[in-house]
């Protein structure tokens, strides 16, 4: 064993945050995940600024906002010259404080094969990427079977994406996801102290668990999807459906019933049933190891899933399903479970690895440690800006203002209306909370708009004036200027 931590961080892949057990939710059977929750703090107000695959993960590894490291949807990725931008990653900084840094599963890179400051990977990408020749790929070969396209699937389109899986469950995609990480973990976890990134495919769409998982779940057990307010977000709600029309997906949500919502939610909770089976199995090997007791494991997704809510499917928006995410830190010296309700953003974890690490996080991170964890720090989160290519949020942790490129605007009491059922942004009553919030948002763009453009940068102090050798031809400016 040795004197600092392992650093175990799990992410699923579309986890809403009410799909837990240990989150109040009595209609899904979660006994690993809740045991993380029970050694430990959860997070109920936790949120993922730019709620999309690719942003959120650009963001964790940086510690910087959507628009400050160039990536707000899903179509873009980090610079090749980070580092000669001064901009380093939680893996780099980790290895260079001596961990054994690892990625396992899905990490959304592009190209997906590249470090990012991670010295092993062991990859499976998203179940939308069939034709990526990763590890899960070779695995498959061997056994004689290849990577599916939901469409390949029996009903995939009758039942909005939600299908039985054709590969038993000893061959499916998070069911691999699992099996590698205890391997590493028998294999090299006690080599070094290890900082560990675990990606999970699932419970993202298609919704293909295997039948033994979905038979524990009964559609009519589900909860209700939040109802669709006519004339709130009716551009948002077409985006959605011509956006999930593209080959990637496929299915037509023009036609989106409460049968195929239950549905749905049904297959959805099967599939965070077989990740938490994993989850159980990565514990046990941390046991069988003698890890477990100095092993700190945290556990989150990128962004949530609407699964119906507002008559939508996916994310995107910054409405609650699809940007409020489970958050869980089990501390090896916790004996009881506990509940912190500070608002906290997914991006924390960055600035948290690193102090658990005892690596001191870089002062341009917009990360802030996570509280209740011991960890001394002068910053203390007081408002969500979320930030992509289609929209901006600001979020208070009760007023949330949603402002999208459609031109629709949104403003929610979420301590009165948890549901976001009514606007009130043309409610006079509340023009000045607007006001407050629209004012504070703009700012803060502004603020990250500027930083974005810092590798730009010439004459910082304003001394190019006083440079003699900038008065004289061919003089070179520094590029890229570091941040």
């Amino acid at each position: 064993m040795t004197d600092r931590p392992n650093l175990l961080f799990i992410m699923a892949d579309q986890l809403r945050a009410d799909f837990l057990g240990c989150a109040g939710a009595d209609f899904i059977d979660t006994p690993n995940i809740d045991r993380l929750a029970a050694r430990g703090v959860r997070y109920s107000r936790a949120y993922s600024s730019s709620p999309i695959c690719v942003p959120a993960r650009a963001s964790l590894l940086t510690g910087l906002n959507a628009i400050k490291n160039g990536v707000t949807s899903n179509g873009q990725w980090l610079r090749p010259d980070l580092a000669a931008c001064g901009i380093r990653t939680w893996p780099q900084l980790l290895d260079e404080c001596g961990y054994h840094t690892a990625a396992i599963g899905k990490m959304h890179f592009y190209p997906w094969d590249i470090g990012m400051g991670f010295r092993y990977r062991s990859i499976a990408e998203d179940k939308r990427w069939p034709y990526i020749r990763d590890d899960y790929y070779r695995f498959l070969r061997e056994h004689g079977y290849r990577k599916l396209h939901g469409n390949e699937h029996e009903g995939y389109f009758e039942h909005k994406g939600a299908i039985v899986n054709q590969l038993s469950w000893e061959y499916q995609v998070d069911r691999f996801v699992g099996q590698e990480t205890c391997r590493f973990i028998r294999t090299y976890g006690d080599e070094a102290p290890f900082a560990m990134m675990v990606g999970f495919p699932g419970p993202h769409c298609p919704y293909d668990p295997a039948p033994e998982f979905l038979e524990k779940y009964d559609p009519e057990d589900m909860p209700d999807a939040v109802p669709v307010v006519p004339g709130d977000t009716p551009k948002l709600r077409a985006g959605n459906i011509s956006g999930n029309k593209a080959a990637w997906n496929g299915a037509d949500y023009t036609e989106f019933t409460e049968a195929h919502k239950k549905k749905i939610r049904a297959h959805y909770a099967a599939l965070v049933t077989q990740i938490d089976g994993e989850v159980g199995q990565i514990l046990d090997t941390l046991e069988e190891k003698e890890l477990l007791d100095n092993t700190i494991i945290l556990f989150s997704s990128d962004h949530g899933d609407y699964l119906g809510d507002h008559d939508l499917i996916g994310k995107g928006s910054f409405y609650e399903s699809s940007t409020r995410v489970p958050l869980l830190v089990s501390l090896p010296s916790a004996e009881e479970a506990t509940v912190c309700d500070d608002l906290v953003e997914l991006g924390d974890i960055t600035s948290t690895l690193l102090h658990l690490g005892g690596c001191q996080p870089p002062d341009y991170v917009d990360s802030i440690p996570l509280p209740q964890l011991g960890i001394d720090s002068p910053r203390q989160r007081q408002r969500v800006v979320g930030m992509t290519s289609s929209g901006w949020m600001n979020f208070d942790g009760r007023w949330k203002l949603h402002k999208y490129a459609t031109g629709e605007t949104l403003l929610f009491d979420l301590e009165e209306d948890p549901d976001e059922q009514r606007n009130l942004i043309d409610d006079p009553a509340h023009l000045q909370k607007y006001l407050e919030l629209d004012a504070d948002l703009s700012r803060e763009i502004m603020r990250s708009i500027s930083v974005s453009h810092v590798d730009k940068g010439l004459d910082a102090g304003n001394v190019l004036w006083s440079n003699e050798n900038f008065g004289k031809q061919n003089w070179q400016r520094t590029y890229p200027n570091s941040i």
